[in-house]
């Protein structure tokens, strides 16, 4: 059987022919019968189809992954998991590199390749952590935006003081009943 595994960070990723839909149009080209998505990190191996995928593959199968940073993002990770697919009887081919095998030379490939992904992962969290601190300091609000502005909050606020229910409260006012909760342990 030939499988493929697909993979994106995020649900919105469509960059550089990264997005989910481009990866299975490449894997179903390349063969693969059987394709597994996640959109996930790949800074661990713990994903749901990833870890569904690991468990049908036998002896026998090819497993096609489209590129090699999609397989794993941690040389270490990486590393192990395709030695044991290979101990184990299975073909892996990355798309963008070729079919890896047992050699010397395969192994120290994959080695460097998947010590790269993980150096440009890393990258690329020092850069945000950096344009954080920088919006951060200047005075730029970070995370998701108030749903609520804070005189509606405050009006909530009173209308709770004045011994109403949050039930009733947030019949009123239409701000439920755990933001309700949240203000008032912030509020006192």
């Amino acid at each position: 059987m030939i499988y493929g595994y697909a993979r994106v960070s995020t649900i919105g990723q469509e960059q550089n022919g990264n997005s989910l839909k481009d990866q299975e149009k490449k894997l179903r080209e390349a063969g693969a019968q059987i394709i597994y998505s996640d959109a996930f990190t790949g800074k661990t191996m713990q994903r749901p189809e990833f870890t569904k995928l690991l468990e049908v593959l036998q002896s026998g199968d090819t497993l096609i992954c489209a590129k090699l940073d999609r397989f794993s993002r941690t040389a270490a990770e990486g590393v192990q998991i395709i030695q044991e697919l290979l101990s184990n009887g299975v073909t892996v081919d990355i798309l963008n590199m070729g079919r890896i095998d047992d050699s010397p030379m395969g192994k120290l490939m994959v080695t460097m390749l998947l010590a790269f992904a993980e150096f440009e992962r890393s990258q690329i969290v020092e850069r945000t952590q950096t344009g954080r601190k920088i919006a951060m300091a200047n005075g730029e609000k970070m995370g998701r935006p108030q749903k609520y502005n804070p005189d509606r909050i405050k009006h909530a606020m009173s209308m709770l003081d004045s011994g109403m229910s949050y039930a009733r409260v947030s019949a009123i006012t239409g701000i439920s009943k755990s933001t309700l909760i949240r203000s008032k342990r912030v509020c006192g």
